[in-house]
């Protein structure tokens, strides 16, 4: 099935597979025209649905923070392997032994997108801004400062500028992903100046260090980027990245296929066939670095019973599900980390598919005759749901089987992010595309308890477990990774027998590209850094 035109680049931990893109949909004299004039060079990616917003600080999703990547700088990130964190806008930094007090050397001379200076005063803006709910510039949800560290301002005790380049963070207790989790997009330095001009709606005029400035926004249709000339690094060897939506996969390839984009993103498995019988293509599979899962609310009857919770875990046939509605391209979940990552726990199973024991725990718990319930279903694809009304469907009629009557109830992406928040569903589509490789970024996510606040949870099963919490916090602390890695199995399996939410799959986003794509070396977690792309024409 795929014989050609797959390029797979194995690099630290994963098989890791690129993507960009190059668009027009409507101009007659097209930038692709442009481009073949060897005077203008430009990216645009297709992708199904737009960013929701483009201040990373309260963004959740990944269509948001694919661009903020290219917009911002953190101060620390990851290499494009995923594995080691290299300096950003810090040159370098160094620890207390206790693990508590961290002192960063900023760099120097490097310019906000507005003229403004980048120095640590502006961190610490940034930070106080993230972390302190009765600063002014704290307006909206700060989701991702809440999940990692718990709460405003939860593990951070201060931050101080030592000096215009001498960064000083105190942390309450010992965090020990600390640093990964400031290379995620999340943690993007923004200007102040820019900030304290726009404040509520500083999502819609996004300025910080990165390779990109941003130029437009048309909404629902296309974001555009501007090459920065000033950047601190290497500057981009394009002079534009537009993010173009188009909603139907089908359109997406069709475009590709006619040489009008270079990148067609989240594609289904059915069009895989099609990129490789092309010559001008190529086909991209990321690695398994993610979660699909149904998520069952623990506050709400009849899935604050745990017999309920496994009835429908026996109903689901996983095998099937990968057959019917991902073909080759996914792998049935046991666990909510992906086999990737090292705490992975390769004991835990997926609940057997058996009808009759659903039944059964149906019937203990009242339920002989079934019940009816809800589905909430994001409308736009996801890199871990490629079709969402399919694998809906597929619920739906697994359900029926023990007389569970499931209506499928569907929202925008943008609604669904915010409603799902307020924990009125009964049964939830959801998913997650890992930020680092810490288990701590997707166990601590999805079953702090702490994660459980409306307008900022991530805690999508709204599910509460004392022992767990305890556990999620002794491996946040601890420093040794064998013993983290103990207590993550551990965690696996409580997590499993309580049953809070069914893991359902992990997959492998699929992409085309044009072959005239060059440079780009994808990052693990899918955030797509576009600086060392270039284009070649024949």
């Amino acid at each position: 099935m795929m014989k050609k035109n797959i390029k797979a680049v194995f690099i630290g931990i994963g098989v890791i597979i690129a993507l960009i893109v190059s668009f027009n949909l409507e101009n007659k004299l097209s930038k692709g025209e442009l481009l073949n004039s060897k005077k203008y060079k430009e990216i645009i990616i297709a992708r199904p649905s737009d960013s929701i917003s483009l201040d990373p600080a309260i963004t959740t999703d990944m269509e948001s923070f694919k661009v903020c990547v290219n917009i911002y700088d953190t101060l620390v990130k990851y290499e494009n392997n995923g594995d080691e964190i290299v300096p950003s806008l810090a040159q370098s930094w160094k620890t207390s032994e206790d693990g508590l007090r961290w002192v960063f050397k900023l760099r120097k001379n490097v310019e906000f997108h507005d003229g403004t200076d980048f120095n640590a005063h502006s961190a610490v803006f940034n930070f106080e801004r993230w972390m302190n709910v009765d600063n002014p510039y704290h307006i909206g949800s700060f989701s991702y400062w809440s999940y990692n560290f718990g709460q405003f301002p939860g593990l951070i005790k201060s931050v101080t500028a030592l000096s215009d380049y001498s960064l000083e963070i105190v942390l309450n207790e010992p965090y020990s992903p600390f640093l990964s989790t400031l290379t995620m997009p999340a943690f993007g330095i923004s200007s102040p100046d820019s900030i304290m001009k726009y404040n509520e709606s500083f999502r819609e005029h996004p300025v910080g260090t990165g390779p990109f400035e941003f130029e437009s926004w048309d909404k629902g249709n296309e974001i555009v980027l501007k090459k920065n000339h000033n950047y601190w690094g290497d500057t981009t060897k394009i002079d534009e990245a537009i993010f173009k939506v188009v909603q139907s996969s089908d359109k997406r390839l069709e475009l590709l296929e006619q040489g009008k984009i270079d990148i067609a993103d989240n594609l289904t498995p059915d069009e895989v066939d099609k990129i490789n019988e092309n010559v001008n293509l190529d086909l991209y599979l990321k690695p398994f670095f993610n979660i699909g899962y149904l998520a069952m609310n623990n506050q709400r009857k009849p899935f604050d019973d745990k017999n309920i919770r496994k009835a429908v875990g026996h109903l689901i046939d996983k095998d099937k599900m990968v057959e019917e509605v991902f073909n080759d391209f996914a792998r049935p979940a046991n666990s909510f980390i992906p086999p990737i990552i090292w705490a992975y726990n390769e004991d835990i199973k997926s609940l057997d598919y058996n009808v009759d024991k659903a039944k059964k725990l149906l019937k203990e718990s009242g339920y002989e005759n079934g019940f009816d319930t809800t589905l909430w279903v994001m409308e736009a694809p996801r890199a871990y749901f490629p079709d969402t009304i399919l694998i809906a469907k597929f619920i739906e009629e697994s359900l029926l089987k023990a007389d569970i009557r499931v209506e499928i109830i569907t929202y925008s992406w943008d609604e669904y992010i915010e409603k799902i928040k307020e924990g009125n569903h009964d049964l939830a589509l959801m998913g997650w595309t890992g930020d680092h490789i810490d288990p701590d970024n997707f166990l601590y996510t999805f079953f702090s308890s702490d994660n459980r606040k409306t307008e900022l949870t991530s805690n999508y099963s709204f599910y509460k477990n004392k022992e767990v919490d305890k556990m999620l916090k002794q491996a946040r602390q601890a420093t040794d990774r064998e013993f983290r890695k103990n207590i993550y199995r551990t965690l696996q399996e409580t997590i499993n027998e309580d049953t809070p939410a069914i893991p359902l799959i992990h997959t492998m986003p699929i992409m085309g590209a044009s072959k005239n794509v060059k440079g780009y070396t994808p990052h693990l977690t899918g955030e797509e850094r576009l600086q060392d792309v270039y284009l070649v024409t024949d």
